[in-house]
């Protein structure tokens, strides 16, 4: 059974930073491309960092210079550190996995809230 189970998220000021945590259970994420999504209330959910099985991240351009994704293979876990938060960066913000095509696969944490004070 696969799981993702995230953590990390909380209440903090503008200008704050909070570091998302997403352990992995039940696949190799290794092999699979990881990303944090995020979906705030009225809005569709959107891709907001993803990194490669080869470790190469992609940003979505309004978290560019503030986000960055990281994974630990060793501890089947992928980080999100977040910085100089804003509030228009308030989500849910959610974990996935996607395997290769030779081990597919789409899979989703529950999803962890993020609000941003202004």
């Amino acid at each position: 059974q696969v799981q993702l189970v995230e953590s990390g998220g909380g209440l903090v000021q503008a200008g704050g930073s909070l570091r998302l945590s997403c352990v992995a259970s039940g696949i190799t994420l290794r092999i699979n491309v990881m990303g944090w999504y995020r979906q705030a209330p009225g809005k569709q959910r959107e891709l907001v960092a993803a990194i490669s099985s080869g470790g190469s991240p992609n940003y979505v351009d309004s978290v560019k210079g503030r986000f960055t994704i990281s994974r630990d293979n060793a501890k089947n876990t992928v980080y999100l550190q977040m910085n100089s938060l804003k509030p228009e960066d308030t989500a849910v913000y959610l974990c996935n996995a996607k395997g290769p095509y030779w081990r597919p696969g789409d899979y989703w944490g529950q999803g962890t809230q993020v609000t941003v004070s202004s």
